[in-house]
């Protein structure tokens, strides 16, 4: 289990080692109008996880809602600290 900090300090180190073979930096270098449908795409199935498959499958879904939430932070040049001055 990881926390959000450990989540974006993660990816955040994979970005940095530019990694061809890493599943977020081909996202990064898709861009933010990828990573943005990636988003709506996850926010639509945690919805429909919650309507009607359960608490498993809606963390499931909340979870990639977050790594997709996290990339496009990385993708915007922004940090942890960027965002939770706005919560």
């Amino acid at each position: 289990m990881k926390s959000f900090e450990q989540l974006f300090a993660e990816l955040s180190a994979k970005a940095a080692a530019h990694d061809p073979e890493s599943g977020t930096v081909k996202e990064l270098e898709k861009g933010v109008h990828f990573i943005g449908k990636k988003l709506v795409e996850e926010a639509a199935e945690s919805w429909m996880a919650a309507e009607h498959e359960g608490k498993k499958r809606t963390a499931e879904e909340l979870s990639q809602l977050l790594y997709h939430a996290q990339t496009m932070m990385l993708a915007s040049g922004l940090s942890l600290e960027d965002v939770y001055r706005e919560l």
